[in-house]
């Protein structure tokens, strides 16, 4: 080589030795971070997916969390609803013996009345004390709220759950289809004939005997047939010269059944008629004048007033404005990552119903309070609480066993799969990593020499001057 002012050697060398250190540093990097995508240009495509796993995974992360901490929240529910449940149990006790007025004294009576009380008042204290990092659960905070609402068509609604749009409103429209019927049968005879005639009666509740003396009137027997009505759940008026029995109830489950054990009157069985409904769009299961529907996005349940349910044809809306609690379990924040429930209130104001009235009822000075007497009519308020309690605690169990739980085990499978995507793309091979540096520094270390000797080689045409 003749030419000194341009060392081509050198520049290939050099450049070599600039793409070796640079290869050696990434290797480095790597190494260093655990990473194999460190900044944009290390893999580009690369980056853009696993910048949208770890979004994934961190949705995945928090909802998970979430429907930990919901569960949470439920189990709080759960566990002051079991007391308020005990509790009713032992004034089911307490009223029962109440009832035993033939065995027990006024004093003794008094004394379960304040038995009562007590337990009333600590029905009251959980439904107003129990909470979850300062949010009352049980006094109604956690129910949803309505406007709207006509007493013409619905007589009283318990609004389970409802997908509520942020800071909007859902519009419940009913609309009737068939109409809701009692049992009911005419006998068109003008009361009871020439003999003495004893009939069976028979209804939902139970059954009766009846006998009445020969040519009684149909208001003698219209009399003695509403006398015994909360024992069988038959009612009667007369209608002209003919009698007409009904069944107290609505509904398919509702039934008269009447048998002539002696003389003459006519033998007959008839049934009553659910309602049919739709609840928005949505076919309503009826029993009687009770309408429930449950799909993803709303579950209801509506007792329709009597004269509403009778005709087909009539419609009524109200709107669901706000309410419930809502619980974030999905990575997403969308609606169909969400779920809402509604948590009544379990004061003793509002556990019963407007038919057969409220647990506050039983407290002293109460229609229903032990010292009144009222024993039937307590024990019908009490049937009504256990239920709603249970059925809230039942509800609330479904929740945590078929959603949350199947949610939190659900989602760690995905994130799982996701977790493994993401660092099958970003997560540096080190086997692979290690393998590269070692290759790096002997390529470094060989470009050195290398360059050094292409250094070098100029200097030989000094031998072309005489030296």
């Amino acid at each position: 080589m003749s030419r000194i002012n341009t060392n081509i050697a050198s520049l290939q060398a050099i450049r070599s030795l600039n793409r070796n250190n640079s290869d050696l540093s990434t290797r480095l990097q790597r190494l260093s971070t655990g990473l194999r995508i460190n900044t944009g240009k290390d893999a580009p495509a690369g980056l853009i997916a696993s910048e949208t796993l770890r979004s994934e995974i961190s949705g995945i992360n928090q909802a998970i969390d979430n429907s930990q901490r919901a569960n949470n929240v439920i189990n709080t529910a759960e566990g002051a609803l079991g007391e308020v449940s005990a509790l009713l149990l032992e004034v089911q006790s307490l009223t029962n013996q109440a009832a035993n007025t033939g065995a027990l004294s006024p004093e003794e009576i008094s004394a379960n009345q304040l038995q009562v009380d007590a337990i009333l008042n600590s029905v009251n204290r959980i439904a107003n004390t129990t909470q979850f990092n300062g949010v009352k659960l049980l006094n109604g905070s956690l129910d949803y709220t309505t406007s709207g609402v006509a007493s013409t068509a619905v007589d009283s609604y318990q609004i389970n759950a409802a997908k509520l749009p942020d800071n909007g409103s859902v519009t419940i429209a009913i609309e009737v289809t068939q109409s809701a019927q009692t049992a009911g049968l005419a006998f068109t005879p003008a009361g009871i004939g020439a003999a003495a005639t004893t009939i069976e009666i028979t209804g939902v509740i139970g059954t009766e005997q009846l006998t009445f003396a020969a040519s009684a009137a149909n208001s003698a027997i219209a009399f003695a047939v509403n006398a015994l009505k909360e024992s069988t759940g038959v009612s009667a008026i007369t209608s002209g010269a003919g009698l007409r029995l009904s069944s107290t109830a609505f509904g398919a489950s509702a039934f008269i059944s009447v048998r002539t054990l002696t003389g003459s009157f006519l033998d007959n069985t008839d049934r009553g008629q659910d309602a049919g409904v739709t609840i928005n769009g949505y076919s309503a299961d009826v029993d009687g004048l009770k309408a429930s529907v449950r799909t993803g996005d709303l579950d209801i349940t509506l007792n329709l007033d009597q004269a509403f349910a009778q005709t087909v044809g009539n419609d009524s809306s109200f709107a669901v404005t706000g309410g419930g609690a809502r619980f974030q379990i999905g990575a997403q924040v969308q609606r169909q990552a969400q779920i809402q429930v509604g948590i009544q209130s379990v004061a003793t104001s509002n556990l019963g119903n407007d038919i057969v009235g409220f647990l506050s009822q039983l407290s002293s000075g109460g229609e229903s309070s032990l010292v009144s007497g009222n024993t039937v009519s307590a024990q019908k308020i009490l049937t009504e609480s256990i239920r709603q309690v249970a059925t809230l605690r039942g509800r609330l169990g479904a929740l945590q066993k078929n959603v949350l739980e199947t949610n939190i085990s659900s989602l760690s499978v995905t994130l799982e799969n996701v977790t493994a995507s993401e660092s099958a793309i970003r997560d540096a091979d080190f086997a692979s990593e290690t393998a590269a540096l070692t290759r790096a520094q002997i390529l470094v270390q060989a470009n050195t020499s290398v360059l050094a000797q292409a250094n070098s080689t100029p200097q030989n045409v000094l031998a072309l001057l005489g030296r």
